[in-house]
């Protein structure tokens, strides 16, 4: 195939401009269409589920979808078996990465041995193989524990990524999210260490956020396309609905958007959290907490935010892009011929489940129109991902 070089919107230094790219490796391209070439992005929160789950999904299945969805760099979380908590069983995952992962992949750490959230994990062994420490999943119950995963966090360099649930409250209690999110942020101001909250939900967690940010407290935070293109209005009885915060009410998804605008939530991340059909197949109440979100989380967003005029396509790459990398120390880029992603945003389509590259399918994006094709990801000069492949 011919190296082709076509006249794009390429993003440089923060902006698009028209400009003459050459697509390196050679991507088959219609020279009638104008394509968008985009650093690539960058998701801080996905589930690989290997090693331990991997009949749910696989480093290869996983880092293949984000490549069709655009991304070139991806930050596991620890839920895995066995839990990455020392350095031997951080390394039953860096293998499977090492073996099979076609974008780049940095794991986040256990905070606690086994996330049990009684004895912290062996930190220091553990810091210079991973992004930052998490239990996902699970919040870290215990104040004094907390506080000292984040003395230690801090005399490494690195984020504590904090799972905010309290479970003296319903999962459906904004109380859940935001009382963990308040005892965080005083922990972090005492502490020095850099926090970083996963997937917000509620409202008060955003102006808890918001205060600390004016305060000069080091944190920052996260939140999903379902989030805030979703609330529990539309909420259906069928497991591709049931996640982890749940969707919560549309004040609470107006204050996200709003939040984006004014710079409280930092950037976007999917919370991909693939599971078999079978555990997901138990209606709204028996199925497990999770949905997919690699591969249809650009084309929702542009189509619900940039479409609508709430966002502008620079803001929307900065969140997806620039904002993570520069917080998790994943390399800042501007678009080389090494590493980016090509987009028509012409094109329009359905989500469709059938044909994504994971291996779950639960998405309540399901059957969205939607504008925008990955038309292919190249990560360190390699093509990773072409459409031609899926069609």
């Amino acid at each position: 195939m011919m190296k082709s070089t076509k006249t794009s919107m390429v993003y440089r230094s923060g902006h698009f401009v028209p400009e003459a790219f050459s697509f390196a490796p050679a991507v088959s391209v219609s020279s009638d269409i104008e394509y968008f070439v985009f650093p690539g992005f960058a998701d801080v929160h996905v589930h690989l589920r290997e090693p331990g789950f991997s009949y749910k999904e696989t480093v290869k299945t996983g880092t293949l979808a984000g490549a069709a969805g655009g991304y070139t760099a991806l930050c596991p979380m620890p839920n895995l078996k066995p839990v990455p908590d020392s350095l031997e069983h951080l390394d039953e995952q860096l293998a499977c990465i090492r073996r099979d992962a076609c974008v780049k992949t940095v794991p986040m750490g256990a905070i606690t041995v086994g996330e049990d959230g009684k004895v912290l994990s062996d930190l220091e062994a553990l810091a210079p193989f991973v992004s930052a420490f998490s239990d996902d999943g699970r919040g870290v119950a215990d104040a004094a524990l907390m506080r000292e995963a984040m003395v230690r966090a801090k005399a490494l360099g690195k984020i504590i990524a904090a799972h905010c649930e309290d479970l003296t409250y319903a999962p459906a209690d904004p109380r859940s999210e935001w009382s963990e999110v308040e005892r965080d942020i005083l922990l972090a101001k005492e502490t020095g260490c850099a926090l970083h909250v996963c997937h917000v939900s509620s409202a008060v967690s955003l102006e808890l956020i918001r205060q600390a940010k004016r305060d000069g407290i080091d944190v920052t935070c996260e939140t999903g396309p379902h989030y805030l293109l979703l609330d529990e209005s539309m909420r259906e009885d069928h497991g591709r609905w049931k996640m982890n915060p749940p969707l919560r009410s549309p004040a609470d998804r107006e204050a996200l958007v709003a939040a984006l605008l004014d710079g409280t939530v930092d950037m976007i991340a999917t919370d991909h959290a693939p599971h078999s059909a079978e555990e997901k197949a138990k209606g709204f109440a028996g199925s497990l907490n999770g949905i997919v979100g690699l591969e249809c989380a650009f084309p929702t967003l542009y189509t619900g935010l940039v479409k609508t005029g709430v966002l502008t396509l620079e803001k929307l790459i900065a969140l997806m892009s620039d904002n993570p990398r520069n917080r998790f120390a994943l390399g800042g880029l501007d678009v080389t011929e090494n590493e980016y992603t090509v987009w028509d945003l012409s094109a329009v389509s359905r989500v469709n489940p059938g044909a994504f590259a994971t291996m779950g399918r639960s998405t309540p994006f399901e059957g969205m129109e939607v504008y925008g094709r990955c038309i292919a990801t190249v990560y360190s000069g390699e093509c990773v991902y072409t459409a031609d492949k899926i069609d």
